[in-house]
């Protein structure tokens, strides 16, 4: 899985202009340093860990949507559609989990406990629909999300769903590091693209350069 990751972001960095490549890196490297430390923070027992992993998720998704209502304005007819519903569907979400982390934290810890089943079942089923090495990965993500959906349901049913709700956080906490992994390998990438030379003009076969410069041979 991670191969096929890697993979896949190296062939989507690769392609990127290195002047492009240039400004990027920086934000994905930082995107990816700042979601390990809200997992870290979110995941260590704190009591206002889920407050401030979904505030984060929700932050995320309110740039996320932002971005690409921005965008649309600028693309074409029909990826301009998707972009806008795209984007007010994740600055919707995102406020709303905005909202949530900043009220209380017990409805915070409440959200994690129902989304964190319910996204990795969806990811798992959306993965399991596509080919090769990502239809791999949804299988193991559905048989991982099927064993996390028993577990918070044996701990809300044997101890308290207080503590099914700890757990939920703790889950999400690592899903979110294990998501900066990519991201980093994306930003390295984006790196390496960055540090190479800009392509050289060719200067055609029996020209100067100087005709080229004042105009064109036919000067």
């Amino acid at each position: 899985m991670a191969n096929g990751g890697t993979g896949i972001l190296t062939s989507s960095t690769e392609a990127m202009a290195p002047e492009v490549a240039k400004r990027t890196w920086p934000r994905w490297l930082g995107l990816g340093v700042l979601m390990i430390a809200v997992a870290v923070t979110a995941g260590g027992g704190d009591e206002a860990g889920a407050r401030l992993l979904l505030g984060a998720i929700g932050l995320f998704l309110v740039a996320r949507g932002a971005m690409l209502l921005r965008g649309a304005g600028t693309a074409e007819a029909d990826l301009a559609g998707r972009a806008r519903g795209l984007g007010a569907a994740a600055l919707g979400w995102g406020a709303a989990a905005l909202v949530v982390a900043v009220v209380s934290q017990v409805l915070a810890s409440i959200v994690l406990l129902v989304a964190v089943p319910v996204l990795l079942l969806a990811a798992g089923v959306a993965l399991t629909g596509r080919a090769g090495v990502a239809r791999r990965g949804g299988q193991a993500l559905l048989v991982w999300a099927v064993l996390i959906t028993g577990l918070l349901v044996a701990t809300g049913l044997g101890q308290s769903w207080e503590r099914a709700a700890d757990v939920a956080t703790v889950v999400a906490a690592i899903a979110v590091a294990v998501l900066a992994v990519p991201v980093l390998i994306g930003a390295t990438s984006l790196r390496a693209v960055a540090a190479r030379p800009a392509p050289t003009r060719t200067v055609p076969a029996g020209c100067a350069g100087c005709a080229c410069g004042a105009g064109g041979c036919g000067a």
